[in-house]
């Protein structure tokens, strides 16, 4: 079959001696992020203290590419080094009176969006976890019923990330919408291999990184505020970079930027923004269309050969509610997947989802049928 996004391929000179399944884990170096990494390193050998007035644009550059990947609006999107803080963040922006202190969200998220909001029981916070009934999928009715006038906040993952099910998003900001709580929509999963319009969807705040599908490695995290909310919240996590002007050294109280920039905290990591600039460049070059249109093809293979394998499929068959990545499980699959990373054949396994594997833009049919052979051969 003809696939033109291969020639993307030619910029990933790491898929030389690999099989490369595991862009939802870890997406793979562009050759273009050396290039860059070395701008960086360049730039401080050369301007010293000076480099300054180059990285710190850099951080709205960045910005600028993920607001293009989420369509959101310019000035919407600000960076960070990882969900975790982003998450703590926007914790901080809240109270939780008795009236509304009800944080809800189910048992598949990932375990450090858990750990933030469990975190603020200590101040006044009531989590509901919706449980899901299959280890695979969360029910949108049974989420959309425990949110009511109680709940604040909604903290959920756009696609689970065990299983690469499609929460049906929208319908959630919806009903949270209609009782005044607040979406935090983590798009770790999603951004980079289907098209995401956050304005659509409606969320309130949006999250995810760099490590995935946007093949930037880690280190650049990124926070969406939705535009009419930037100065709606004043965050007790916070910086000197998040100050209306950072470099006068105003003391002792926080007086916020006007802007996206009240949610910075800190210094930026300025070097992980150039080392992610290659991958989601490339993305924004090829778009989220294409992208979706061979995912779903190259999944369906991938579920195709587990059928015949008549290995357990833990993920969606239903296209529309699949994400980018498949999870299958068997007898001894753990100690497999161990072996195949040792072979190059890259993978994970997950407690409870099996092995996962996801293709990318750059994948090849023939690496999804010689992961499988490779596979049996391990298997015996």
């Amino acid at each position: 079959m003809s696939d033109d996004l291969l020639e993307w391929r030619k910029q990933f000179s790491a898929l030389d001696d690999c099989v490369h399944l595991i862009s939802h884990s870890l997406g793979c170096i562009p050759d273009r992020a050396e290039e860059y990494m070395a701008q960086f390193l360049e730039l401080w050998r050369t301007r010293s203290i000076t480099a300054w007035d180059e990285w710190l644009p850099e951080v709205d550059r960045a910005a600028g590419r993920i607001e293009r990947l989420l369509s959101a609006p310019k000035g919407t999107v600000i960076m960070h080094t990882n969900v975790s803080i982003v998450q703590s963040i926007l914790a901080s922006c809240f109270d939780y009176p008795e009236e509304r202190n009800k944080i809800v969200y189910s048992d598949l998220n990932f375990p450090t969006v858990s750990y933030v909001w469990k975190a603020e029981e200590r101040r006044g916070a009531r989590v509901h976890l919706v449980k899901s009934a299959d280890g695979v999928t969360v029910d949108t009715e049974a989420l959309c019923d425990a949110i009511d006038e109680q709940t604040a906040l909604v903290p959920i993952s756009h696609v689970i990330f065990v299983s690469g099910y499609i929460q049906d998003a929208k319908a959630i900001c919806r009903k949270a919408q209609s009782v005044g709580a607040h979406v935090v929509l983590d798009c770790y999963q999603s951004l980079g291999t289907i098209p995401v319009d956050i304005v659509d969807i409606g969320a309130s705040f949006a999250c995810g990184g760099s490590v995935k599908y946007l093949c930037g490695g880690p280190g650049a995290a990124y926070l969406y505020v939705r535009d009419d909310l930037i100065e709606t919240f004043e965050p007790r996590v916070t910086g000197w970079f998040g100050n209306e002007s950072p470099f006068a050294f105003t003391m002792p109280e926080q007086s916020y930027a006007e802007n996206i920039w009240r949610y910075m905290g800190g210094t930026p990591a300025v070097a992980a923004l150039y080392q992610a600039r290659a991958g989601a460049e490339i993305l924004n070059e090829i778009g989220a269309t294409r992208i979706r249109e061979k995912s779903l093809r190259q999944t369906q293979r991938i579920i195709d050969r587990v059928d015949e394998l008549k290995f357990e499929l833990n993920s969606p068959r239903e296209p529309a509610r699949r994400g980018g990545s498949v999870a299958f499980d068997f007898v001894g699959a753990a100690d497999i997947a161990r072996e195949l990373n040792r072979r190059k054949f890259f993978c994970d396994y997950r407690p409870g989802a099996g092995v996962r594997v996801a293709p990318h833009f750059y994948t090849r049919d023939e690496e999804i049928d010689l992961f499988f052979e490779e596979l049996l051969n391990v298997r015996g």
